[in-house]
């Protein structure tokens, strides 16, 4: 008789990773049954420099990939039903799955729209099977009419490169004691922070697998990997201890808007930045945080990068305290009639407590705030209001609506952008 996994002891930790399958296409097969069991691309537009943000598995077959640009896609699966993405549906069966997981565990750590790290180490006094666990969070997720693959082991390095192993709902199980084994005739680009320039870096040394990662000399890695050099070992070991966080102290908040034709004139590029200026203050008030600083990034026509930052007078998540500095930096990067492809915002010195301190003069006295302060909080306070029982698009500013005929379409699966 062929013995059960939950038959076999665990001895640890046990952390799992839990990846939507192909998460995006497969809530539009969901919501459009007539679609299921055809190729479904969402992204942007194919002659809009836009990119693929998920494909379905039937889409996967003429080649087509994450990340790939829309135009390649086109051509390699000419037959495939477009759709720019509903956002606001992937939100609420993400956050449906993430409540699965958090009813067997508090120790959740989401790092995208459609994957998250769950601690279900059993206790030293019982408790349910890791294997167990990980089988019915599978089998609840499937009845929102969707799938996951899970990854199992003892560490987070291993559950994710476990997860990728057999897709879709698979449940790859790696026991404690054989991380090693599991990881040493890996390819090195199945670790995660072994990226293509460190692949290459690692092949010169005749590096080509993770077990040759583990073995290699103190002297290469450091080449390769800096000051990362001793967790990236431990990585490939499979031995990393790396807890699962909560919620992973948030560094900064960005947006970013790519154009589908190049913008040259102000008040486009103005429109622009106004627009990606008040996704970022929305999404800092979603967050209960502020920022001190704003991060002005642009993209040229030839594909180079500029940015610039300045502080704020007093950290603020009012995207019209913004404008001021942004406006200034743009003069710093750009001049009028230089093609841009892309603009972006980001944030700097976040604080979630951060006090704040009273300026001298009311922006009644300062003609370059535009708006007066009380005025500001009031209308976004009133535009989050309407977003948030009608939709992200259903109230905007001429900004926004000047730019939105101009985008690419494409979307990333950074949680900042769905929480």
């Amino acid at each position: 008789m062929k013995q059960s996994l939950t038959d076999i002891p665990w001895g640890g930790r046990a952390i799992m990773l839990l990846d939507l399958d192909a998460f995006f296409a497969s809530v539009e097969q969901l919501d459009h049954p007539e679609w299921r069991g055809k190729p479904v691309i969402v992204g942007g537009d194919a002659d809009s420099r836009g990119v693929v943000s998920t494909c379905s598995y039937e889409a996967r077959k003429f080649g087509v990939r994450s990340a790939m640009p829309a135009s390649t896609a086109a051509r390699l699966c000419p037959d495939a039903i477009w759709v720019r993405g509903n956002f606001a549906r992937y939100r609420e069966l993400s956050n449906k799955v993430m409540d699965i997981m958090r009813s067997k565990s508090p120790w959740i750590q989401q790092v995208s729209i459609d994957e998250a790290f769950l601690d279900i180490t059993p206790s030293p006094y019982g408790g349910e099977h890791p294997v167990a666990v990980a089988s019915f969070i599978q089998d609840e997720v499937a009845k929102l009419g969707i799938t996951c693959s899970i990854g199992l082991s003892t560490c987070k390095s291993v559950a994710k490169v476990a997860s990728d192993r057999d897709k879709p709902r698979g449940l790859t199980v790696v026991f404690p004691g054989r991380e090693k084994d599991f990881l040493r005739d890996l390819p090195t680009k199945d670790m995660s922070g072994i990226g293509p320039v460190a692949q290459r870096e690692l092949a010169r040394f005749g590096i080509t697998t993770l077990g040759e990662v583990a073995e290699a000399d103190e002297e290469v890695l450091h080449a390769v990997f800096g000051k990362n050099a001793e967790s990236m070992r431990l990585r490939c070991l499979g031995a990393d201890t790396d807890p699962v966080a909560e919620s992973d102290v948030v560094k900064s908040v960005s947006n970013e808007m790519s154009f589908a034709s190049d913008i040259s004139t102000r008040s486009d590029v103005e429109a622009a930045i106004a627009t990606v200026a008040a996704k970022l203050g929305r999404r800092l008030r979603m967050k209960g945080i502020k920022c001190s600083g704003v991060v002005l990034k642009v993209k040229y026509a030839d594909m180079s990068v500029r940015s610039s930052s300045a502080k704020l007078r007093e950290p603020s998540d009012n995207e019209f305290e913004f404008m001021e500095p942004l406006m200034g930096l743009l003069d710093e990067l750009w001049e009028p009639g230089v093609p841009l492809r892309l603009v972006g915002v980001s944030t700097s010195h976040l604080d979630e407590h951060e006090d704040t301190q009273l300026s001298l003069f009311d922006d009644d006295e300062n003609p370059a705030s535009g708006i007066r302060s009380d005025k500001k909080t009031g209308l976004v306070d009133a535009l989050d209001a309407v977003r948030n029982r009608f939709g992200e698009h259903s109230v905007g500013f001429g900004s926004e609506l000047r730019t939105r005929g101009n985008l690419t379409g494409s979307s990333s699966k950074n949680p900042a952008d769905y929480k």
